[in-house]
């Protein structure tokens, strides 16, 4: 890569460089909104926020509407017949309503406190300010498509099939997830299979007719032996019991319990070969009369590094060099909407928004010094891609 910046790459460069106070504006503004991934009208009042920006900016949206989750917009920059580049993020946090009026957004030693600044509110407003950016200057490789979802916390329900659409026509997917520690990019997660068992007995008086219950608490105490027994670390595999529920009263054989678990995975192959042996466990009674249900909730699917999306980390690795950032890659067990647009073939990086650590947490902070590096390092990155024409 030529290291060189060109005058249409410096106008693009500089121009971000202008609106460093700006993007800590906008990012105190979606931080100190409850956006819950239940809390639609929070996830809609955040995508609001966003809209107006775009809007002044005379960046044209579409609202893909939902009547239960957070609607998703697509934004769009430029026109042409080049495969477009899409910029991705999500406006939902993990927290329930009520949490801004706890903590709002603060500054203390150089980082952004508050919930959701990192995972990913401070990667929604790099986006948009990059889309801005070429809004203003142009120098875009190729048309640029930016999608603010609403659902990703929770497996992104609604949003999976808006985000597989705008990538299958992609030539490169950025998804703004917060960069790690050093700055490093996300090449390689996990799969996710997100289920709710529920076990169902028969309730009798532990004291007088203990005989004629039968225990769901007991049955589903197998169950969870046998499951967490399907993790294997070698592989990637793991399989945790997060949740678990049950039973009337001390004096009563539980006539119900439930339990909610996560399965990861590295490998499509190996999701097929767990699911299969969860289905067994689910269907073979270690109580007589017990029953079992399994429910799927939701699904991630793996984000693995092809050839195209090596490239396009290599790529971007380069541009950094070029700003004098220095860019490795990881791997991680967590899940993002990155593996949905990776698994229709787009080439795709994860983690390219602003640095930041502790996400899902009350220490959860996002590095200030970082948005400006980050923002100018996708733009430089979309301005140097080799595009194809449809």
């Amino acid at each position: 890569m030529n290291g060189t910046v060109t005058v249409a790459e410096r106008a693009v460069l500089d121009w971000l460089a202008q609106r460093e106070a700006a993007m800590l504006g906008l990012l105190e503004a979606l931080v100190n909104i409850d956006s819950g991934s239940a809390d639609k009208s929070g996830v809609d009042a955040v995508g609001k926020e966003l809209l107006g920006f775009l809007g002044e900016h005379g960046i044209g949206c579409d609202v893909i509407a939902n009547d239960r989750y957070g609607d998703a917009i697509r934004a769009r920059v430029g026109e042409g017949t080049a495969e477009p580049i899409l910029l991705m993020g999500h406006r939902d946090t993990v927290f329930p309503r009520g949490e801004v009026a706890r903590r709002r957004f603060h500054v203390a030693d150089g980082r952004g406190y508050g919930p959701g600044c990192a995972d990913m509110k401070s990667g929604l407003v790099m986006n948009a300010f990059v889309l801005a950016a070429f809004a203003a200057c142009g120098g875009a490789a190729a048309p640029l498509v930016g999608l603010f979802t609403g659902d990703e916390e929770i497996g992104s329900p609604f949003s999976r099939a808006v985000i597989e659409n705008e990538a299958r026509g992609a030539c490169a997917v950025f998804n703004a997830e917060p960069s790690r520690p050093g700055g490093k990019v996300v090449i390689g997660r996990k799969g996710g299979l997100f289920m709710r068992l529920d076990v169902t007995g028969k309730a009798a008086h532990s004291g007088a007719n203990i005989a004629d219950g039968v225990s769901a608490i007991e049955e589903i105490a197998h169950k969870i032996i046998a499951l967490h027994a399907l993790t294997d670390l070698d592989k990637g595999i793991t399989l945790n019991v997060g949740t678990i529920a049950g039973g009337q009263t001390l004096n009563t054989v539980a006539p119900y319990a439930s339990c909610e678990f996560d399965l990861r995975f590295v490998q499509h192959a190996d999701r097929d070969a767990a699911m299969a042996a969860i289905e067994r466990i689910v269907a073979t009674p270690h109580v007589k009369g017990a029953t079992a249900q399994l429910h799927v909730n939701s699904e991630f699917l793996p984000l693995v590094q092809n050839a195209a999306s090596k490239a396009l980390y290599e790529h971007y690795v380069a541009c950094a060099a070029g700003l004098g950032l220095v860019v490795e890659g990881i791997h991680t067990g967590g899940c993002a909407d990155s593996g949905f647009a990776a698994s229709v073939g787009a080439p795709t990086l994860c983690a390219t928004g602003p640095t930041g650590a502790r996400a899902h947490s009350p220490e959860e902070y996002v590095e200030l010094a970082s948005m400006l590096p980050r923002a100018r390092t996708l733009a430089l990155a979309i301005m140097r891609l080799d595009v194809a024409e449809r």
